[in-house]
């Protein structure tokens, strides 16, 4: 029998394979010349003169499991047979059923299943490759060479945490740890010694990584009959795979296992006890070992077999595999001779449990894909048990325990590592989310808006929660909320916080209307930031010369001169194309470092988030450190900053980085604007702008990672806020421009008690009791003030969207009164009206709503802009007076004019308008109810918010500093030193 040997490039890899004498010549043997780098050579032995190494050996059969094509298995089997020859096996003793071939056939068809599978996932997220660790201690080149090869012919990623033979438990577990917490890594295994693992270790693990189903979770989900939400051991897998393909019914046979434990013991009896198999567990120095192994039909080697238990023990024809871990991390010796039936068969144990592991690494990412895709929500609502009469909002929140955010957040498809979480009932969404589902369809988008308001508010976020609960809770659809963060300004004002109300709001509401994770208080820090370096800048150009200025700018650190990103960003808007700050003329030093603000051009104010009437105009500067520098400036409320608007405008953070760039201060003494890239970015964080004086939406993210989370069939409700004719029209022609996203309902939010108003009704003002005229029951007063909710809905169909009414029920309202209201609005146009009770009952109060809603939302949305943003500015601003608020004509100051002047020739003109105007009435005076007619609007100022990307006109004596009334809301707040919590008629 010829016999030809292959020399490998690799240390103590000589491979001798031998075949039969059918195969005389060497153009018979090529389908076996992949498998090796050099060319092979004839070698005149017989198979019982071959010297195999167990090192020779596993090299040759990892590149048959690689490489051979199996239907060529005649030399596979004398392969076989020589290495049973070698290990001592008597001919007529190999009578155990043929394992060698279906493991490696089964194994590489597992290996070639995984890629296709891997590849069409990375064909859908490209971005995506798994990482499986494994962490080995000891050296154990062969089976890291084995996972290797398997892992990069699937199309995996793995890595080797190699740590000395004698690490201790500790040590084990602070590597196990690392890996739980690496979002990169998706797969853990751990090749230890048998004497290494212990239970502090294997449940170390995170479940979802134990690729090995070593841990009590997986192991629990298993024995409950959940395999396919599981992990399952890959070498117990191995075992059954190999039997089974080989022809072994498994039915009614006796297993012996031996000297297993843990895990695989468990592993292996449950899958036995499945297949009809009787099972028996048994350690090495049980006393009744050798009648178990008379009776065992299968023996499974949970462990090396000690020298003193002899072969005859095992019946002939018995099928013994050995799964041990010291064999499976390649250290077994020749400690078992004459165990028939070990040798080949649990090669084919190891190099099948590596590939098994491979496909549970594979499965687990094929499960977390299609968790990604759209579903319903699991979502366990709170139960709710509404009191009459309803309890104050407060007591409403501190009644209810909220659900964990990070329950919550697992419930609604979030991965651990896309939030950050503050405290029990608070978390921050990671932005990586949006490129997971990137690919996933969109859910139908909401807006909520409301007919001119009175003083009090009409209960627009309360609609936004009662809406959402009542899709979620009661008709079980996915939906989500988006609202701005509220500002201090309202909440210790008149209004007293922005968590909706009664059984319908947000809770802890404390927290919610208290700055939540302190973004505002960043916005602040940031905008302030800004308006001291303008100041600075300005004092420090007033007292130094060009090249001192010059050096200060570029200085030299650590011997080394160089321009900052921003410096250079600088030169290129200059036309100065050079890199090296020594090469400047003298010119082009001054015109760096000179900004040359003209301080009488200076937009940009301080903020603070407090009401404070008296900051409105103050002088700063007066210090004697100033050197005589003194100018006029004002406060604005927090929440009108540009930095805010860009905030809820931007979406993505190189986006963001753009616009805060690019926001126009000042201008210089040419005329030129100066932006905020000619000074340094600040950096801030989240959203809640007014929308009287800003836009008065939250932030296009929040609605982008809603629509993507709650998937096709979902709904994002998100609040405009004020009346439709300021927070609906800017949401249209501001936001829906940033976005790209397109509306498919209005609900317009109206009240029994504003539409009195509008109709004639008494003044409202907040603290004051309401008059008789809004308790009691007055028709006509209704209809007279429908005029106002008619006009609302025109300006909505302006924009081509479906407009469902909800009337907001008061406990004051009665029947006649709210039909009335529901029969005017459908003659008004609307799609739907509908009275809501959430107020009162939550949710359950709503579903009639949230039913018409759906309705509407399922129609073909005609969305299109009030203007092209092509339009002059002076005509952008006519058309929306015109169309949205009435007015016959606008009137603009000469300050006005100036301003637009100076923005169009400096290249804005193009932008959309953003106006500030009251809240209080379709015109420019807070006192003209109803829908005011024959007025003309007049622009006192124009502001331009280049980094938000909006044009800001200023109607009559419009304020962006708000001021406490009489009676602020913080007269009724007060911190509870029992309990450590602010309490308060919010």
């Amino acid at each position: 029998m010829p016999c030809y040997r292959a020399s490998s490039s690799r240390p103590c890899a000589d491979i001798l394979f031998c075949f039969p004498s059918s195969l005389h010549s060497e153009n018979e043997f090529t389908f076996l010349l992949p498998l090796f780098p050099r060319r092979f050579m004839m070698w005149p032995m017989t198979p019982r003169t071959l010297q195999f190494t167990l090192s020779s050996l596993r090299t040759s059969r990892l590149g048959l499991f690689r490489s051979l094509d199996f239907k060529q298995c005649t030399a596979e089997l004398i392969l076989r047979g020589c290495y049973q020859a070698e290990l001592g096996y008597p001919r007529q003793m190999c009578s155990t059923p043929s394992l060698l071939t279906p493991g490696c056939d089964v194994g590489r068809d597992i290996i070639q299943n995984s890629k296709e599978v891997l590849s069409l996932l990375q064909g859908k997220n490209p971005a995506f490759k798994p990482v499986l660790a494994i962490i080995q201690a000891g050296d154990d080149n062969l089976m890291q060479e084995v996972n290797q090869n398997l892992a990069e012919e699937a199309g995996l990623n793995i890595t080797h945490i190699c740590l000395p033979a004698d690490s201790s438990e500790d040590e084990i577990i602070d590597e196990i740890l690392k890996i739980n917490e690496d979002t990169r890594i998706h797969g853990l295994a751990l090749q230890i010694s048998e004497t290494s693992f212990s239970n502090k270790i294997l449940n170390a693990l995170k479940p979802e990584k134990d690729v090995d189903g070593v841990t009590d979770v997986n192991l629990g989900k298993l024995v409950r009959g959940d395999a396919h939400e599981c992990f399952v051991s890959p070498v117990a897998r191995a075992v059954i795979e190999l039997l089974e393909k080989s022809g072994v019914n498994l039915d009614g046979k006796k297993i012996l296992v031996i000297g297993a434990h843990g895990s695989l013991e468990a592993t292996l009896q449950c899958l036995f006890q499945r297949k009809g198999s009787m099972t028996m567990s048994s350690q090495w120095k049980t006393p009744q070992l050798q009648s178990k192994l008379h009776e065992a039909d299968i023996v499974i080697l949970g462990s090396p077999k000690p020298e003193e238990i002899p072969l005859s023990w095992i019946q002939p024809g018995t099928t013994v595999l050995n799964c041990s871990h010291d064999f499976l991390s390649g250290k077994l010796g020749c400690s078992s001779p004459g165990v028939h039936g070990t040798g080949p068969i649990a090669e084919d144990v190891s190099l099948l449990a590596a590939a098994l592991r491979i496909q549970n690494m594979v499965s687990s990412r094929r499960r977390w894909f299609r968790e990604q895709q759209y579903r319903r929500w699991r979502l366990h609502c709170l139960k709710l048990q509404p009191l009459s009469p309803v309890p104050s909002d407060i007591e409403i929140s501190r009644a209810q325990t909220p659900k964990a955010v990070d329950i919550l957040a697992k419930e609604i498809g979030l991965l651990a590592d896309e939030i950050e979480i503050y405290g029990k009932s608070k978390a921050k969404v990671r932005l990586s989310l949006l490129e997971r589902l990137k690919d996933q369809a969109d859910g139908k988008y909401v807006l909520v808006a409301g007919i001119t308001p009175t003083p009090l508010g009409e209960g627009k976020s309360t609609v936004t929660i009662g809406l959402v609960q009542a899709l979620t809770a009661h008709l079980n659809v996915n939906s989500f909320a988006c609202l701005r963060q509220p500002s201090q300004g309202p909440t210790f004002g008149v209004k007293g916080g922005a968590a909706g109300g009664g059984y319908a709001q947000v809770i802890p509401m404390e927290e919610f209307n208290l700055h939540l994770t302190g973004d505002i208080h960043a916005i602040t820090a940031a905008n302030n930031l800004l308006a001291a370096a303008i100041d600075t800048r300005i004092l420090h150009e007033n007292t130094q010369t060009d090249k001192a200025l010059y050096n200060r700018l570029v200085a030299s650190v650590n011997g080394v001169r160089e321009f900052s990103k921003i410096q250079l960003a600088r030169l290129k808007k200059l036309g100065i194309n050079k890199t090296d700050p020594s090469a400047l003329t003298e010119e082009e030093m001054r015109k760096f470092a000179r900004l040359d603000i003209d301080p009488s051009t200076i937009t940009w104010q301080r903020v603070m988030d407090t009401n404070d009437r008296f900051l409105r105009k103050i002088t700063i500067g007066q210090g004697n450190t100033e050197k005589g520098f003194s100018r006029q400036a004002q406060f604005d409320i927090a929440v009108a900053s540009e930095v805010m608007a860009v905030l809820a405008l931007t979406d993505s953070l190189t986006d963001m980085k753009e616009r805060l760039g690019r926001m126009v201060v000042a201008s210089d003494r040419n005329g030129q604007p100066v932006t905020t890239g000619d000074l340094g970015t600040p950096v801030f964080v989240h959203a809640g702008p007014f929308a009287n004086i800003a836009h008065g939406n939250s932030s296009v993210l929040a609605d982008k990672i809603a629509l993507k989370l709650v998937g096709e069939e979902g709904y994002v409700v998100t609040e405009a806020g004020f009346g439709a004719d300021i927070g609906m029209e800017k949401f249209f022609n501001i936001k829906c421009r940033a976005s790209g996203l397109v509306p498919s309902v209005v609900v317009l939010v109206a009240t029994v008690r504003a539409l009195k108003m509008h109709g004639g009704g008494p003044s409202v003002t907040a603290g004051v009791p309401l008059k008789k005229e809004y308790t009691e029951e007055n028709l006509q007063l209704v209809a007279d003030g429908c005029c106002n909710l008619e006009k609302q809905i025109q300006i909505a169909q302006l924009f081509g969207v479906p407009v469902v009414v909800a009337l907001n029920v008061f406990r004051t309202d009665t029947r006649a009164e709210i039909d009335l209201v529901c029969e005017l609005a459908k003659r008004a146009g609307a799609f739907n009206a509908v009275p809501c009770y959430h107020w009162s009952i939550g949710g359950k109060g709503s579903v009639d709503l949230a039913q018409a809603v759906r309705e509407a939302a399922s129609k073909k949305s005609r969305f299109q802009f009030l203007y092209d943003v092509q339009l002059p500015i002076v005509e952008k601003i006519r058309t929306i007076a015109q169309a949205v608020y009435g007015a016959e004509d606008i009137e603009l100051s000469p300050e006005a004019q100036s301003k637009i002047d100076r923005y169009t020739e400096q290249g804005f003109g193009n932008l959309p308008i953003c106006m500030a105007k009251t809240h209080l009435s379709l015109s420019h005076q807070p006192d003209k109810k109803g829908v005011p007619k024959d007025f003309v609007l007049p622009i006192s100022d124009v502001r331009a918010s280049i980094g938000a990307g909006f044009i800001y006109p200023l109607v009559g004596t419009m304020s962006t500093m708000p001021g406490l009334p009489t009676r602020p809301c913080f007269y009724d707040i007060d911190l509870d030193t029992e309990t450590e919590q602010v309490k308060g008629l919010f």
